[in-house]
């Protein structure tokens, strides 16, 4: 039976235990909840980028388990946490069965509730450009204040978890795929999917395939 939380229906391990590429495309449309005592922070996922793994070479898991990578490697549904560019965290879930490195990086959401906690979490002042709240893996990681300490290998899928993600019966109208943003190395698969049209994307779409 499915778990709920607040009338959403959080998406259990099996949505998860599949690859990256499935998982991506269904991811789009869900809402990441992250809960703060009695509010809550909602954003409807409408841009990711998968990671295949150790065949992928843009992955992290391409050169195998380590310390810094275990997540991924763990059961689906796991947070999976790092630090970019010595300035932003981002964030993933793990995908495919435990033992196997699969993963979707979050790359922009859109702001549905707890926009003022965002924005200060964000240190903005004004928030009438909502766009600036979450569109960016850093940005977003920080309006939901996800860390490596806090969450990284956090269990997305349980009940007692203060983040996870939910399905609130929303479908994307449409979905394209096109190239991954970002990196150097296999830049040119068709791993970054979005919700085209949307105003929250971290970029213009380009390369649509």
């Amino acid at each position: 039976m499915a778990t709920r939380q607040h009338g959403l229906r959080i998406l259990a391990r099996k949505f998860y235990d599949r690859d990256p590429r499935q998982v991506a495309r269904d991811l789009l449309g869900k809402v990441l909840v992250r809960r703060r005592g009695k509010n809550r922070l909602k954003a409807r996922i409408v841009e990711v980028e998968a990671y295949l793994g150790e065949g992928d070479a843009a992955a992290h898991a391409a050169a195998g388990r380590t310390a810094r990578n275990e997540a991924l490697f763990g059961p689906p549904g796991h947070a999976y946490v790092y630090f970019i560019y010595g300035n932003h965290w981002c964030f993933n879930v793990s995908c495919l069965p435990d033992g196997i490195a699969g993963g979707v990086l979050f790359r922009a959401l859109e702001p549905m509730e707890g926009i003022d906690e965002m924005s200060r979490a964000r240190h903005l002042a004004d928030v009438g450009n909502l766009k600036v709240l979450t569109s960016g893996p850093g940005r977003l990681a920080e309006a939901f204040g996800i860390t490596r300490q806090r969450d990284n290998n956090k269990d997305l899928t349980s009940a007692q978890s203060d983040l996870w993600i939910a399905d609130d019966g929303f479908h994307p109208p449409r979905i394209v795929a096109c190239r991954r943003i970002g990196i150097t190395k296999a830049a040119d698969l068709p791993l970054r999917y979005l919700i085209p049209g949307s105003p929250f994307l971290s970029r213009k779409q380009v390369g649509l395939m």
